[in-house]
């Protein structure tokens, strides 16, 4: 195996780690948007207003946990149109964070293009946000660097490519691994003694 092979062995490592960081992230959502449908049928609050807030943040768990998978493909066989797929799945979740970002803060009244929430969910979220900046950044953060990171890693090895084999495009190809094959076969042939003149020449002579 050569250099270049191995460099493609660690690249496709990172991919899957860093990919299966992003797992986890959509499956905490996915996690978390079901606890918040069981204590909403649990409590009975349900109302003619749908709960948008749990739905949404199922969806995007299931969202982003599709993405993974199909990074893992990607990852496992280095194809170029899987890479090229993954990326652009990666770059619209990065585009669709940071348009929901630029509204929160080019748009101070935000949360009046947002329907109301029955399950009050949506305000809490909020409110523990508020209380717990810090940490909810640094989240966010490593969750973008993980997809930026994701993002470098997909394009370096759609640039190397799959690790072919050495492939022949016609039989023509073949011809000089077949030489010494042929070589081989003459000289064996050539070599060899027919049983029956032999005999014939041991037999005595009239």
């Amino acid at each position: 195996m050569g250099g270049g092979a191995w460099v493609r062995v660690f690249l496709q490592a990172a991919l899957k780690l860093v990919n299966s960081v992003i797992g986890l992230v959509g499956t905490g959502l996915i996690l978390y948007s079901l606890w918040l449908i069981r204590l909403w049928y649990k409590d009975g609050l349900q109302t003619s207003a749908s709960p948008w807030f749990m739905y949404t943040i199922l969806s995007l768990g299931a969202s982003v946990c599709l993405v993974t998978c199909f990074g893992h493909v990607a990852a496992e066989t280095a194809n170029g149109h899987c890479l090229s797929c993954y990326m652009i799945f990666v770059f619209s979740l990065v585009m669709l964070e940071a348009g929901i970002t630029a509204v929160i803060f080019l748009n101070r009244n935000w949360e009046e293009d947002f329907p109301e929430d029955p399950s009050g969910r949506f305000n809490e979220l909020k409110d523990f946000v508020s209380s717990n900046f810090e940490l909810c950044k640094w989240i966010v953060l490593s969750f973008v660097a993980a997809e930026a990171t994701v993002l470098v890693i997909a394009l370096v090895l759609r640039v190397l490519g799959p690790d072919r084999e050495i492939s022949y495009d016609s039989d023509d190809d073949y011809v000089p691994a077949r030489l010494p094959l042929l070589q081989n076969q003459a000289q064996q042939t050539s070599n060899f003694i027919d049983p029956s003149v032999f005999l014939k020449n041991k037999s005595p002579r009239a």
